[in-house]
């Protein structure tokens, strides 16, 4: 069983670019499930009915998929949420629009979530009352909604100077606002210092603790790889223990994966494990565990060039030496599929992620 005392950790799939596939999501439930995760996050930012096009239903395919996928994680006994992004709720234009937003959310209270996020990242921050205004959506959500948490992801989610570059100088006493005006039941989650944070010191948690009056929900931006330099690099390694040793100033986890599915698992596995048994893996048990013995040596030569390096540092030679490397697996190695599609340029970046 789990440790009682372990933060909530999951996985939240909300980047940018190329997405997993609907069967890909699907597998994940049962990978979810061996490794002791307690939630699944549905917000990929290529869903445009819970982004730009949140008004409009899910085409009727999407939809049963989505019926689907919660059926599957709820059999799986892995909590199911999704990220609805109703940025044009916060302008002053959209204060008189809550009929739809009802409306959305009496659609989404058909899937039976357990979890309903409300993601405001991604947006202009130079708002009037931007902070009232996402409590009060949030508290219109508590009401309507049929999910048993709801969890916001504020326009500043970080200290991190790039949001206010790039959307715009965050409005003063923003997170202390929030945290003052939003019902104490509803968790926020929190980057860390950076974006892509590598550490969560102490007197960092405390001092956005204090701020938001609540211990924050670490959106963990590890291994995910969608940003212009990210998208250079596959990060298969588990994370660094150091990274979770003040896991008790935290409300919960959700990890950010990589557009490649199966090269994702790794990473994934050595956060549950760091997170529910407080002992890190090493990189070489996670591949022999999740991969066939001659590729999860390969993936393990190759993963600090993956990581630290990347395919801005390939001259074409050493690309074609590693797409031979690869070649004998591609039948039936999912992972190696994706190495060789990352290789060819499979995976472009998307310049609509700015935060990096």
């Amino acid at each position: 069983m789990a440790d009682t005392h372990s933060p909530t950790t999951g996985v939240l799939e909300g980047f940018f670019g190329r997405s997993w596939s609907w069967e890909q999501r699907l597998r994940l439930a049962a990978f979810m499930h061996k490794e002791d995760f307690d939630f699944y996050l549905y917000a990929p930012k290529s869903d445009a009915h819970l982004r730009n096009r949140w008004r409009q239903d899910w085409p009727a395919d999407q939809w049963q998929a989505l019926k689907n996928l919660r059926h599957t994680y709820h059999s799986a006994g892995i909590a199911f949420g999704l990220g609805l992004s109703p940025l044009d709720l916060c302008t002053p234009e959209g204060k008189a629009d809550t009929k739809a937003f009802k409306e959305k959310i009496t659609r989404i209270n058909q899937l039976e979530p357990d979890w309903l996020g409300l993601f405001f990242d991604d947006m202009r921050g130079d708002i009037p009352d931007l902070a009232a205004r996402q409590a009060e959506l949030s508290h219109f959500a508590t009401t309507h909604s049929s999910a048993q948490r709801i969890i916001l992801c504020p326009t500043y989610y970080s200290t991190d100077p790039v949001l206010d570059k790039v959307f715009g100088a965050r409005p003063s006493n923003y997170l202390p606002q929030l945290g003052r005006e939003l019902d104490p039941a509803i968790q926020v989650f929190w980057s860390g210092p950076q974006v892509c944070s590598a550490t969560y010191p102490l007197e960092h948690l405390q001092e956005i603790t204090h701020l938001l009056q609540r211990k924050p929900f670490l959106w963990d931006n590890y291994p995910v790889n969608d940003g212009a330099v990210k998208s250079q690099h596959l990060y298969l390694s588990p994370p660094e223990a150091s990274r979770f040793e003040n896991q008790q100033h935290i409300e919960g986890i959700a990890a950010n994966p990589m557009n490649q599915f199966a090269l994702s698992l790794p990473a994934l596995a050595g956060l549950a494990q760091g997170i529910k048994c407080r002992a890190p893996a090493t990189i070489d048990t996670l591949l022999k565990k999740l991969f066939s013995q001659p590729l999860a040596e390969l993936l393990r030569q190759d993963a600090p060039f993956f990581a630290n390096h990347g395919l801005n540092e390939l001259d074409e030679n050493e690309r074609q030496r590693l797409l031979q490397r690869y070649r004998p697996h591609l039948e039936k190695e999912e992972a190696a599929r994706e190495v060789t599609d990352w290789l060819n340029g499979g995976y472009t970046f998307d310049p609509a992620c700015l935060t990096e």
